[in-house]
C-alpha cells in the first residue's frame, strides 16, 4: 500500500514520534531501517502521532536500550491514518496516528513528558506479550 492523495489526511499537528533512540534537531529519521517494535523486521514506514499520550506509549514500549524519548517531529510528505489503530481498534483515529513513508525531520525534544502508571504499563505490556504469543504483530508493516 503506497501513501496517495486518496489516503492523505490534514491534521495541523504539532506531531510527536515516540522512540529510545538518542537523536537531535535536525536529525531525519527514515523508513527501511529495524523496527522499535516486536520482532524487529525492516520498517516500511515511520509512525507519528499528534498526541502526547500515544508518542508516550511508543517511547515506552520501544525496544532497545536508553530512556524512552519524545520528539517533535515534522513530516516531510503525506501522512496516512496508522491502519494498525484506526481499522483495528480506534474508528475515526482519536488517538491521531499516522504513518509515512516520507522522512521525519527532528524538530526538538520534549523534555518533561509523564509516562503512564506502571501498572498500567505492565497491563500493556501483558497484552502485548499475549498477541505475541498468538503470533500477532503489534505492527504488521
Amino acid at each position: 500500500m503506497s501513501t496517495s492523495d486518496a489516503t492523505a489526511v490534514e491534521d495541523p499537528g504539532p506531531f510527536f514520534h515516540g522512540t529510545r533512540a538518542d537523536l537531535t534537531p535536525g536529525d531525519r529519521l527514515e523508513a527501511g531501517h529495524s523496527s522499535n517494535y516486536g520482532e524487529r523486521k525492516r520498517a516500511n514506514f515511520l509512525y507519528l502521532t499528534a498526541t502526547l499520550d500515544a508518542a508516550t506509549w511508543g517511547a515506552e514500549l520501544a525496544v532497545g536500550a536508553g530512556p524512552g524519548r519524545i520528539y517533535r517531529v515534522e513530516p516531510t510528505g503525506p501522512i496516512e491514518n496508522d491502519p494498525n489503530l484506526t481499522d483495528q481498534r480506534f474508528p475515526g483515529n482519536p488517538t491521531r496516528s499516522y504513518r509515512t513513508r516520507d522522512p521525519l525531520r527532528v524538530l526538538a525534544e520534549v523534555p518533561d513528558w509523564e509516562g503512564h502508571p506502571p501498572e498500567v504499563l505492565q497491563q500493556m505490556r501483558d497484552h502485548l506479550a499475549e498477541l505475541e504469543r498468538q503470533g500477532i504483530e503489534a505492527i504488521n508493516e
